[in-house]
């Protein structure tokens, strides 16, 4: 094929509205532009000139999906400004929060939206015989997550006990070890994805700059800022790193590192990070780790179910090993400071910076996991169009693209809508 233009509207099975079109001339792509076309909502202006005491609510309305993240970074990113250090059941409360969110989201987009492209099915819903038993596993997996989640923060979306500095009600043992019997059974139904994912042979590679917070304790929540690149930092010196990149055909900021694309999610935190994991985690899932560091970004499906296994794992041993008692939040300073925090949110980095005076935000930039990878994923959908002209014709190409950004996982907003697509 020498020339062709590819217009793909409202791609489906992920979350929000993106379109893509992509250019071709004289067997060259010479333009992609992917649409992230959600309405823009000024989250960053509309809190500014609130108490610190309510962002952490009036931020997780910005997702419906990763609502938890923006609740916990934001706290996170207040917390660092004013000097407050949570105590360590705080810190374990919020690592159970996280854990329930990842569970359920990883499973949401393993099974439900990414699973039928390895099956060549255009839904879950299409799928016959003994593979149906994903959909049953699929909804026994979330809502562990959703009920881990309910129980450490109050609620699975919008989690009303994180406060700044603790939280505002402790659950019980005994509600906690209710859990147990749940996650147990999640993690045997774990294996069987993860076994799909890792004989599946798509393979989008592409040399690129992996970019993940890490630590000892691969826990979301803390640690330093890695790079495949070789470079280390910490999370305050994240934001100076980031440079925007206006695309005049989407409605989302994009972002560059260092001047240059690069990826963050579950695929970058395993590359960087996978010694890290629960050590029950690396002995039972010891042959899919194999797979790691890995340039092939359909890899993100498996490093994500990789990161539920941990999930239960950790979350798991916190419950058994701890004793939470009622503890009350700190008070909270009035100062002037300037908050920054990063945590990993399912679908990579998040990053928050709070500009604070008189416990009143007076500036805030947020900056999402999916405005970080969308250079990135032009580049490899260029190239994955470039190296497919002459072995696929134009609905091979476009379903090899769909798969593609599927396999990213973006969050644009929380829907998801049938495919068309327009040639032109």
């Amino acid at each position: 094929m020498k020339s062709l233009d590819i217009s793909i509207q409202d791609m489906s099975k992920m979350e929000g509205h993106a379109d893509l079109s992509v250019k071709v001339r004289n067997g060259i792509v010479q333009e992609v532009k992917i649409k992230l076309m959600e309405n823009k909502r000024f989250f960053t202006q509309a809190i500014r000139n609130k108490p610190v005491q309510a962002i952490p609510q009036l931020v997780a309305r910005i997702c419906g999906t990763c609502s938890i993240a923006h609740t916990l970074c934001s706290i996170k990113a207040i917390e660092n400004g004013l000097g407050i250090e949570p105590s360590e059941q705080a810190m374990n409360l919020k690592r159970l929060t996280m854990y329930g969110l990842m569970i359920r989201d990883h499973a949401l987009h393993s099974y439900i939206f990414s699973l039928p492209d390895v099956f060549s099915k255009d839904s879950v819903l299409d799928f016959e015989g003994d593979k149906t038993k994903f959909l049953y596993d699929a909804f026994d997996i979330k809502r562990a997550g959703n009920k881990l989640s309910t129980i450490a923060a109050g609620r699975a979306v919008h989690a009303p006990f994180p406060v700044i500095g603790g939280f505002s009600k402790t659950p019980s043992q005994k509600e906690l070890k209710g859990i147990l019997p749940e996650l147990e059974k999640a993690r045997e139904k774990i294996f069987s994805i993860l076994d799909v994912y890792n004989e599946c042979e798509i393979n989008y590679p592409r040399d690129t700059n992996f970019t993940a917070m890490c630590s000892d304790q691969f826990d979301f929540l803390s640690g330093s800022i890695k790079t495949t690149s070789g470079l280390s930092f910490e999370e305050e010196e994240y934001g100076a790193l980031l440079s925007d990149v206006a695309l005049p055909f989407s409605q989302a900021l994009a972002y560059t590192f260092c001047g240059k694309p690069y990826m963050v999610g579950a695929l970058a935190r395993i590359n960087l990070n996978k010694n890290a994991l629960h050590k029950e985690t690396k002995r039972d899932a010891k042959k899919y780790l194999q797979r790691f560091p890995s340039k092939n970004i359909f890899h993100n499906n498996l490093a994500q179910c990789i990161e539920i296994l941990h999930c239960i794992d950790h979350a798991s041993e916190i419950i058994e090993s701890a004793d939470f008692s009622e503890e009350k939040p700190p008070e909270i300073p009035r100062k002037e400071c300037n908050g920054e925090a990063t945590i990993e949110a399912p679908r990579g980095t998040l990053y928050y910076e709070l500009s604070i005076a008189g416990n009143i935000v007076k500036h805030a930039r947020i900056v999402v996991p999916t405005q970080q990878n969308q250079v990135n994923m032009e580049y490899d959908v260029k190239n994955l169009v470039q190296n497919s002209l002459k072995t696929m014709n134009k609905k091979e190409i476009e379903y090899a693209i769909e798969k593609l950004i599927r396999a990213y996982d973006p969050c644009i907003s929380c829907a998801s809508h049938f495919l068309k697509v327009r040639w032109v």
